[in-house]
């Protein structure tokens, strides 16, 4: 699949759109640009997702600190940014079923004069939701909250507060995404990074020089507009550009864990709203295991951040501070840290008091740079890129066409439709394979009809059939690709999936015809990275 895009990217002639960046906006963008009938290119120097845009707090939210902050300083950019993230949490979810959930989250109140504020702020996160609302907040006694989370330390509650945001699988996400453009026409392809951008005579910006870092082929892809959809990497994009580009975003990083010990229901979070140092500190239920996260310190950017022992003891510590279960540094099975873009403000004092906003700026030479936002709000962002991108290039469209495109395994998703694949698989394997793919779930069936029913680690519900999908149809070409971000194995199970390595490696050398040192390869860049970090 990869190598069928790859040759349309060199040779379908001039693109009307060049999207470089293949994470949340850069597919969202993909997306919107090929449903307008746009001829459109997109290239990712990793794999999809492999940055920013799998390394989040899988959370889909308004972003109550956000609220707090427009109310306690009247400030109207904040309020924008809370009920336009809002709205677009709804129709992600409505999107996207089987990759979203409803999910309930208790904040404690520590004091009871702190209450009304909170429990204000909470109706009017509520009311800004309108119609896409996921659910009314409510006031919770602290014995109803201690028997919600019966780990959670008493003296750290004199009441709670339950409200309602999202949850998801971000890179199953993306790669959705991506599959979704890929099928309204565009031509994605992973593992091809940007040298140089093209300019004509009169200095206007018409494509870009490339490599395809799997093979060393250097090509040219001609295109009317180029689109800078590259996170935490736009700046370095915008010099490719303009050598004299001043600087349009400022990165922090957050650190995430994963725990083998459950600390909350299956199906509820916990929101710790202000730490000692004024940061917003989540304990989630997500794939089986407990999601804490995150941090938000500065940050410099680079390719495959990993959390510091600082950050992990920086967490631990407020999990013990507000549960009673004994959880050491044995307990964490994995963990990750994201760069994230923020635009720059140069009257903030830290990373967190920047709002998680975007801007678009258009360079003299007709460049078109989106950073910023967060996943949330990707769909709207890529909306007013494809808006601007238009009338920079003086294109042809439609109207968007996304609020309400179903993704690819969200057409036609049943929450019951496990049940069809139990012949071949245990209900657990058979419920991860519907969450994960939705409708698409058809198309493994002859895989687990062929037999690939193995699970690849005995503690996780992941199958062979997955890997086979993944190189066939999801554009996966190493088995980092694979473990990292098709599957959620890596995230959740760092010692499983370097367990799960060599079966990977093999079911993909078979299906992709690699050679023993490829194979070696393969396996050894995935080993490397997962004893690294994620």
């Amino acid at each position: 699949m990869r190598q069928d895009s790859l040759t349309r990217l060199q040779s379908d002639g001039v693109f009307d759109l060049l999207v470089i960046g293949g994470g949340a906006t850069g597919c969202g963008i993909a997306l919107d640009a090929a449903s307008r009938g746009l001829k459109v290119a997109l290239v990712e120097r990793g794999d999809f997702a492999e940055g920013t845009s799998s390394r989040s707090t899988k959370l889909v939210h308004g972003g109550v600190r956000y609220l707090e902050a427009a109310v306690r300083h009247l400030d109207r950019a904040q309020y924008k940014l809370v009920r336009e993230a809002l709205h677009e949490r709804g129709a992600l979810l409505r999107n996207a079923p089987h990759l979203t959930r409803r999910l309930p989250l208790v904040t404690p109140v520590r004091s009871w004069r702190h209450l009304p504020y909170i429990a204000f702020g909470l109706k009017l996160y509520d009311w800004l939701s309108g119609r896409m609302s996921l659910g009314r907040s409510r006031i919770l006694g602290r014995a109803e909250a201690l028997r919600l989370f019966p780990h959670l330390r008493g003296e750290e509650v004199r009441a709670a507060v339950l409200y309602y945001d999202g949850q998801f699988v971000d890179s199953r996400l993306a790669a959705s995404l991506m599959m979704t453009a890929r099928r309204a026409g565009a031509v994605p392809v992973n593992h091809v990074e940007v040298l140089a951008l093209r300019h004509d005579a009169q200095g206007r910006l018409n494509g870009a020089e490339m490599v395809d870092t799997l093979s060393g082929a250097r090509f040219a892809v001609s295109a009317r507009v180029v689109v800078n959809a590259t996170g935490p990497y736009a700046d370095a994009i915008r010099r490719m550009d303009d050598a004299a580009a001043p600087p349009l975003l400022k990165v922090s990083s957050g650190s995430h864990l994963m725990l083998n010990v459950p600390l909350t229901p299956p199906a509820t979070g916990f929101l710790v709203p202000r730490t000692d140092d004024g940061r917003v500190l989540f304990v989630l239920p997500w794939q089986g295991g407990t999601l804490v996260g995150t941090t938000d310190t500065p940050a410099r950017v680079e390719a495959h951040p990993a959390p510091t022992e600082q950050d992990i003891a920086y967490l631990l510590s407020y999990v013990r501070r507000y549960f009673d279960r004994p959880v050491t540094r044995d307990n964490v099975t994995s963990a990750w840290c994201g760069i994230r873009p923020l635009v720059f403000d140069p009257k903030a004092g830290n990373t967190a008091q920047l709002a998680r906003d975007h801007v678009i700026v258009t360079s003299a030479s007709g460049l078109v740079t989106i950073s910023g936002g967060k996943w949330t709000t990707y769909r709207r962002m890529s909306e007013e890129a494809v808006d601007r991108a238009l009338a920079v290039g003086g294109l042809a469209a439609g109207p968007c066409r996304t609020h309400d495109l179903r993704l690819l395994g969200g057409e036609r998703f049943d929450p019951e439709g496990y049940h069809g694949l139990m012949p071949a698989l245990p209900e657990e394997s058979a419920r991860h394979l519907n969450e994960s793919y939705g409708d698409q779930c058809a198309l493994l069936a002859p895989l687990l009809a062929q037999g690939f029913t193995a699970r690849l680690h005995p503690d996780h519900p992941h199958v062979e059939a997955e890997v086979l999908h993944a190189v066939r149809r999801e554009m996966a070409v190493t088995v980092a690709d694979v473990l990292l971000r098709r599957l959620t194995l890596a995230l959740v199970d760092r010692a499983a999936a370097r367990a799960a390595a060599p079966r990977v490696a093999a079911l993909m050398a078979a299906e992709l015809g690699w050679d023993e040192p490829t194979r070696r390869a393969r396996l050894d860049e995935a080993c490397e990275r997962l004893e690294r970090g994620i």
